[in-house]
């Protein structure tokens, strides 16, 4: 089954969201069905589990090989695994293939449900509790008719694949960074992952920048509405005490299309420069960001190539 993308309306803060869900085995013998989501945007196909080939221990104990699947060679997760959770094996399983900052990967699960189209201000953000539950996973909580999914981060999930790899690709040798003038310059970073904020946001730091974060649209949109009154109040362009956005895309109660929109409605804001930088920029969504005013859209873990491009878009924009 191949999954065909939708370009939702620009700007409104929707998403669909692939349901499906893992058949937990517990300890007393009896199961439980924990239900699961991801972003459509990032599934390309859903198949049924396919014979794989063993991999050397050395890799992660969720990775129960790798398959070939039309001349590609792809590593399965068993997500379950990952979760710390034990399945029940059946034969209708299903495998879901996925694409997102570049890298291919296959999550094995107990069946796929459909797909929902809501709006991130259903989407709550998780409580510590859920998050210890999922070794701090998820992203987003949705209440779907009588049950509840949880937005997994899969981001995390594929990184943990490789941490070496994955914080290397964001930790990027500070020669790389465009650091030129960095103390004038002051960024928002928007993400709504706690450990890639703040990797990007300690990176930019070292390299001299000027960083305020926030964790979603909504929390970047009252902040920015802060920067307004006080430049107001000063009698200042907001540019001068801010100079770009850099925002994600996926996050929960606003996302970063409906910040981006926002911003260039707004006449006390919409000079400012938006960066989308996101795993999950595709050509459907790429369109999406260029209809709601983003300066520009790069894709996630590129740190040195963000701070270039983000350089290049206050320059043109703001002549700084």
């Amino acid at each position: 089954m191949t999954q065909t993308h939708i370009l939702l309306e620009s700007g409104g803060n929707e998403l669909e969201i692939i349901e499906f869900y893992i058949e937990e085995q517990l300890p007393n013998s009896k199961s439980y069905c924990g239900y699961y989501a991801m972003n459509v945007a990032k599934v390309l196909e859903i198949i049924r589990m396919p014979e794989i080939t063993s991999v050397p221990s050395k890799h992660d104990k969720a990775v129960l090989g790798t398959f070939n699947l039309r001349g590609r060679v792809l590593p399965l997760v068993d997500l379950a695994k990952w979760l710390g959770k034990t399945s029940t094996p059946h034969d209708a399983r299903k495998v879901i293939v996925s694409e997102f900052s570049g890298v291919v990967t296959a999550f094995l699960v107990s069946g796929v449900t459909r797909i929902h189209r809501i709006s991130w201000n259903q989407v709550e953000p998780p409580g510590q509790h859920v998050q210890n539950y999922s070794r701090d996973s998820i992203t987003g909580v949705v209440r779907i008719d009588e049950h509840i999914l949880f937005i997994l981060d899969m981001e995390k999930i594929v990184a943990s694949m490789d941490p070496h790899h994955a914080g290397k690709a964001f930790t990027a040798d500070l020669e790389e960074i465009d650091a030129t003038d960095a103390r004038s310059f002051h960024l928002l970073v928007v993400d709504d992952s706690t450990s890639l904020r703040h990797l990007i946001k300690d990176t930019l730091e070292k390299a001299g920048y000027n960083v305020t974060t926030a964790s979603n649209g909504k929390e970047a949109w009252e902040y920015l509405q802060r920067m307004k009154a006080q430049a107001q109040e000063e009698n200042l362009p907001v540019t001068e005490k801010l100079h770009i956005v850099i925002s994600d895309i996926e996050m929960p109660e606003m996302d970063g299309h409906a910040l981006t929109k926002r911003i260039r409605e707004d006449s006390g804001l919409q000079k400012l420069p938006v960066v989308l930088f996101s795993s999950i920029i595709t050509d459907t969504l790429r369109h999406k960001g260029a209809s709601v005013g983003a300066d520009d859209q790069i894709s996630k873990p590129d740190l040195p190539g963000l701070t270039k491009r983000m350089r290049a878009v206050i320059a043109a924009k703001l002549g700084k």
